[in-house]
């Protein structure tokens, strides 16, 4: 594979690719960063890329991959130099209202800041199948292949996602 297909293949699926980084960073800055990162990555391995196969995959199983280092290496900062975290609010920016009322938008806008909470709160593990089955639209097979376990496990996380989710959304409407 060519650059001039990698950039094909940047047009055809960075519009996906971005909006999985926004829903795993959480905010714009750090989405912007690690969709960088992926792209950068995708550029250097673009030897490995065939485009028969997933391309797609290929480029969410680099952000996975960047977004687990991440982790792992400021998990061991704070293990060596602990930080102060700062609790910002959540930047629902990306977010488009179509309701016809204001009452209507502003209920909507609840609702989607309540579940996006509920997402957010659950583990790596869980989240990532479930952002790359809503968000991404792949399938239970593409998301086994990138995260590279069985399609067993990614049914059984989304179902754990999804019970977890139920449970948290119901608890804040009591």
């Amino acid at each position: 594979m060519d650059i001039e297909e990698l950039n094909d293949l940047i047009d055809q699926h960075g519009k996906a690719l971005y909006g999985f980084c926004l829903r795993l960073m959480r905010n714009k800055e750090d989405a912007d960063d690690l969709y960088q990162e992926t792209l950068l990555k995708a550029i250097e391995g673009h030897s490995k890329l065939d485009r028969t196969r997933n391309p797609k995959a290929f480029l969410l199983s680099i952000a996975v991959g960047l977004r687990k280092n991440q982790r792992r290496k400021f998990s061991w900062r704070q293990r060596i130099a602990p930080t102060v975290a700062f609790n910002e609010a959540a930047d629902t920016s990306y977010v488009f209202i179509s309701e016809d009322s204001p009452e209507d938008a502003v209920l909507s806008m609840e609702l989607r800041c309540k579940i996006q909470a509920a997402a957010d709160g659950l583990c790596d593990k869980l989240k990532i199948p479930l952002y790359m089955y809503y968000t991404v639209d792949m399938s239970i097979e593409e998301i086994a292949s990138v995260l590279k376990i069985p399609s067993g496990t990614v049914k059984s996380r989304l179902y754990q996602a999804r019970k977890a989710m139920k449970k948290e959304l119901e608890v804040d409407s009591l």
